[in-house]
């Protein structure tokens, strides 16, 4: 596998899409934090909070996109890999809280010195450093879709058979992680949060600092991805995707390129995940649930699949427009809505907001073609004045 060339990926447009997200990392929390609440240019922590829930959705979006849009792998349980990144950080904020919990055992969560359990079990040891949470964060998500696409791709499960394995995946671990006695708190899950690294999750420079993180990461996330299909490896996946069978032939291994770009893709799931948890404040089993899934799949279809930037656009104007009408009157007709935007951007915008864009754009700056052989008809012999137009 061939390094990724950074010169390739940071074209004038992937350049001032970083410098829009920078903006948008510093100029957010200042606004939070630094002008009067009385200000109009003033933001809330409720907005900075919403929003950075926004950012790690587009994380998640961003995964999706770069295996379903250039390698044509359509994953319907990316979910399970999100909920797993979020479930390693509450383990270590649940380990933060201490004395402070309402039964207040050093060692053990409030859930499980409710339920009755006698000590710490293992793979709870550990999560009271942050590098080892941080390890995990990466680990587990990547560690699963490793084994997970070993078998499935050296199986060559591909379509709509891969999709429904990957949801039957996320759904299994959810009617684990309900279980009480799974250890992760059953129903309810991770909640009542103190503190990272010493800082109150609820204070408002903690939100905006992981605020500015969680752009952060989108941008190293989307520079990943930009200089992975920018790239020979990129062309191969794109080969990949649109005809598997011949790129086998040629000799590229196929199976190699899927399972790398995939536990890529987990990985920068989990990364979304974790950030999402101490800004929400609690993850539970929910985050499983295979329509989870199925919705994120929906935001890269809106945005526009293989674009990078459509995910991220779709991921935030789908779930800004889920907050919108979900807090009116119409909030009972959300999913109805969901369901009739995804039909009209199939029928009407195939290639979603960005990638219907970047059609009309090319289409625009294409230079008009002439007929060959009707200007050989029309034009005069050589040497011939060409004929005088009527009178």
């Amino acid at each position: 596998m061939s390094a990724f060339p950074l010169t390739r990926a940071l074209d004038r447009g992937t350049t001032i899409f970083l410098a829009l997200l920078a903006a948008i990392a510093i100029v957010v929390p200042l606004l939070n934090l630094l002008v009067p609440a009385s200000s109009p240019f003033h933001l809330s922590s409720y907005f900075v909070a919403l929003f950075g829930k926004y950012i790690c959705y587009a994380i998640l979006a961003l995964s999706i996109d770069l295996i379903w849009g250039y390698c044509g792998i359509l994953s319907l349980g990316h979910g399970a890999f999100f909920a797993l990144g979020g479930y390693a950080m509450g383990m270590y904020l649940m380990r933060q809280i201490g004395t402070r919990g309402v039964y207040a055992n050093p060692i053990l969560p409030d859930f499980m010195v409710f339920l009755n359990w006698p000590e710490l079990p293992v793979y709870w040891y550990g999560f009271q450093h942050f590098p080892y949470a941080l390890l995990m964060i990466v680990l587990v998500p990547g560690l699963l879709a490793l084994v997970f696409g070993w078998f499935a791709f050296r199986s060559r499960v591909t379509g709509v058979y891969l999709s429904i394995i990957t949801q039957a995946l996320t759904y299994a671990l959810m009617l684990g992680f309900f279980r009480n006695n799974f250890g992760f708190g059953g129903n309810n899950g991770l909640t009542d949060f103190k503190d990272i690294l010493g800082f109150n999750v609820q204070a408002p420079g903690t939100r905006a600092a992981l605020f500015a993180i969680s752009t952060l990461s989108l941008m190293i996330g989307f520079l990943i991805c930009r200089s992975i299909v920018a790239s020979k490896f990129g062309k191969v996946l794109i080969a990949i995707r649109d005809a598997e069978s011949r790129t086998r032939f040629l000799g590229y291994r196929v199976e190699s390129y899927k399972l790398f770009v995939f536990t890529l893709s987990a990985c920068m799931a989990g990364v979304a995940g974790a950030l999402y948890v101490p800004q929400i404040g609690i993850i539970n089993p929910g985050e499983f649930s295979p329509a989870s899934s199925i919705e994120a799949v929906l935001w890269v279809a809106v945005g526009g699949r293989g674009t990078l930037t459509g995910a991220i656009l779709g991921s935030v104007v789908v779930n800004y427009g889920k907050t919108y009408f979900t807090s009116g009157p119409l909030a009972p007709y959300w999913l109805f809505m969901l369901g009739g935007l995804f039909v009209a951007v199939t029928l009407l915008l195939p290639r979603g907001i960005v990638g219907t864009a970047q059609q009309w754009l090319a289409s625009r700056r294409k230079p008009s073609v002439q007929n060959p052989v009707t200007n050989i008809a029309a034009s005069p012999p050589s040497g011939e004045p060409a004929p005088r137009p009527a009178e």
